[in-house]
């Protein structure tokens, strides 16, 4: 078994849930997304991200908008629009139980090893 595709499946389960709790905070452009994801350890490449918003775009969760940049091309900002925000509090529902289950399965591990 490769813990690498092990990770990065793990890391895939939850990176729409990070991007839609980035977003719900505010409108977001996709390098501040990028930025806030590596400031939390949670590495994602652009090349990742841009498919996603799309896909959550077109499932109607995102909206966007232009805003006009002073030093380059117009920039998107995305937003959450209702469909995302019950979207997320329902993926934020099975985040909390799966965390919580994880959390006391994986404590057990630390004070109560099988050996």
């Amino acid at each position: 078994m490769n813990i690498e595709n092990t990770q990065s499946q793990m890391r895939k389960g939850i990176l729409e849930f990070c991007i839609l709790s980035i977003i719900r905070r505010g409108e977001a452009y996709p390098s501040d997304i990028v930025e806030e994801m590596r400031a939390a350890n949670l590495q994602i490449l652009e090349g990742t991200l841009y498919p996603l918003l799309t896909r959550l775009k077109n499932a109607d969760m995102l909206t966007y908008r232009w805003v006009e940049s002073n030093s380059g091309p117009p920039r998107k900002y995305f937003s959450l629009t209702e469909k995302g925000e019950q979207f997320y509090k329902e993926l934020e529902q099975t985040w909390n139980e799966l965390s919580n289950g994880v959390n006391a399965l994986t404590s057990k591990n630390s004070t109560n090893p099988i050996n």
